[in-house]
């Protein structure tokens, strides 16, 4: 039988009172790890609302898109203060290509999250969670700098920086992430970027990406329902920008590689138990 898709089981927090509390409470916790390895924590996020919040993937994956939204908005808007634009300049070519790119796979990847069963989807968010998983303990092994392993010649960084921007644009879209995970890498060992400037151009790249993965799952009624926006989506997004500037103001406290290769683990670990466990339990959910 086929539930609606903001269908939530009678074990979640369905509670009026106690789901807003859950849901900003545990986003602090999860912005405040990604702010440590500078990341929004989206990828964290969506096990919790697909698992203790019950969503079915395909509302938790637009969700979490409009949760992103509000993290990347808000980052920008506490570095506008000390946002200097000159180090990017030498990535403008990469970052614009990588724009572009996104925002056609995002398009595209919002419209495919709508025509595929919830099982499917799930099955493509466990992979794309478990490579995510995988690529931040890799990097925990990996040097802080190395020499960019793209050739400093235009032709290569746009044509690399298109390749790189329709992988980012096609898990924001069907992850509901900003894409930090995958963008500040690339930036910073393919085009030799230093991590704070990474940063910077990561929220750039970002926000229009986000946006319009945002403005495509609205028009197709995602967060219609009332209970979804203020229950979930504005405590969830204040809680994560909460955890993220105490993450930012922690920094340090933790290697970042030593946290990189645990969340990894956890990421890992929480994906393949909520979206193994959900196909288990819920074989109806087509």
């Amino acid at each position: 039988m086929t539930r609606p898709p903001t269908a939530v089981p009678s074990s979640a927090h369905t509670d009026p009172q106690s789901r807003p509390l859950f849901a900003f409470g545990i986003a602090i916790p999860i912005g405040t790890l990604g702010g440590l390895i500078g990341l929004g924590g989206a990828e964290f996020r969506l096990p919790v609302l697909a698992g203790p919040l019950g969503y079915m993937a395909r509302q938790a994956v637009a969700l979490n898109l409009a949760v992103s939204l509000v993290t990347v908005t808000a980052a920008l808007a506490i570095r506008s203060s000390t946002l200097a634009l000159t180090p990017i300049i030498p990535l403008l070519p990469p970052m614009l290509a990588m724009i572009v790119a996104a925002l056609i796979t995002a398009f595209v990847g919002t419209g495919l999250v709508g025509r595929l069963s919830n099982e499917r989807l799930e099955r493509i968010i466990l992979v794309f969670l478990v490579v995510i998983g995988g690529m931040l303990i890799i990097e925990g092994f990996l040097p802080q700098q190395i020499p960019a392993l793209v050739p400093d010649q235009p032709v290569w960084r746009v044509l690399t920086g298109v390749l790189f921007g329709l992988a980012i644009g096609l898990a924001s879209s069907m992850l509901g992430v900003a894409g930090g995970e995958l963008i500040i890498p690339t930036l910073v060992f393919a085009y030799g970027a230093e991590i704070k400037v990474a940063g910077t151009a990561s929220l750039l790249i970002s926000l229009p990406t986000v946006l319009m993965g945002v403005l495509r799952y609205a028009r197709q009624h995602a967060y219609a329902e009332r209970r979804d926006r203020y229950q979930t989506i504005v405590p969830m997004g204040v809680g994560s920008v909460i955890g993220a500037v105490i993450g930012g103001l922690l920094v340090g406290i933790v290697p970042s590689a030593v946290l990189k290769i645990g969340l990894g683990m956890i990421l890992i670990w929480s994906a393949t138990r909520i979206f193994h466990h959900t196909r288990t339990q819920t074989p109806d959910r087509e």
